[in-house]
């Protein structure tokens, strides 16, 4: 395959110029779809074949706006250099978390390795479900995973995380021919180009912002836990330079 082109989901091959607007793309509906079917899954019995640890569905009982508050209180001690994660005792922690777990929050973050999202957070083990793809884009096997976060996991909020100098997003905005499968990524972003125009930062926020809106509609199981005032989703920017992260 030369550096021009890449593989679509569908099979097909297309120039790197071309992909974002690919017709076999994840749609809207498509997505409904899909997550019509886990939820009829989990109602037929999915979940006893899987098997799930009994101690998973331990849930938590923090509320969705206490969710997001511990979040961004972690984050100010992270700012402030005053974390408290490290105090806690690890080989405990690891014993509670062996046999299953009960997050509070789920995060859809970018792939980058500049943004640690557990440090973010001051957050130690068991208490973030991570979900990391480049783009932090809500495609169809997120949102299932992020689906997996709340519907049995019990976290009580999802936050999509953009950041600074998203790579993403900036090859998004260039859009040049690159190597591999790496435009794929292209149409997913190009929604957040195309309303912010070519500034990254302002287009980074707008992704941050569309994905969040994706995860909120596009999901059945996501839909119904917010109609039931049992989880938020919200989008929020991550500084580089600051290390801090604010709700957009």
């Amino acid at each position: 395959m030369s550096s021009a082109h890449a593989a679509c989901g569908c099979g097909a091959v297309h120039g790197a110029d071309t992909a974002p607007s690919c017709s076999h793309r994840w749609s809207r509906r498509g997505l409904l779809r899909s997550g019509a079917a886990l939820t009829a899954g989990l109602a037929a019995g999915w979940g006893a074949e899987i098997a799930w640890p009994a101690s998973a569905l331990a849930q938590t009982q923090m509320p969705p706006d206490a969710a997001l508050q511990a979040m961004m209180d972690g984050n100010k001690r992270f700012t402030q250099g005053q974390m408290t994660s490290f105090n806690d005792d690890l080989k405990m922690l690891k014993e509670h978390t062996a046999e299953g777990q009960a997050p509070f929050a789920a995060v859809l973050s970018c792939a980058d390795s500049r943004v640690p999202v557990e440090l973010v957070f001051d957050q130690t083990i068991g208490h973030l479900f991570v979900c990391r793809v480049a783009g932090n884009i809500a495609t169809a096997d997120l949102i299932a995973s992020l689906e997996y976060g709340v519907a049995v996991l019990g976290a009580k909020a999802i936050m999509v995380l953009g950041h600074g100098s998203c790579g993403a997003v900036d090859a998004t905005i260039k859009a040049k021919a690159v190597p591999g499968q790496i435009s794929v990524l292209y149409r997913s972003i190009r929604p957040a180009v195309e309303q912010a125009g070519p500034n990254l930062e302002a287009a980074t926020k707008a992704n941050a912002k569309i994905q969040a809106g994706l995860l909120a509609s596009a999901s059945p199981v996501i839909a119904e836990a917010i109609k039931n005032n049992q989880l938020k989703v919200v989008s929020a920017y991550y500084e580089l330079a600051t290390g801090a992260v604010s709700l957009l």
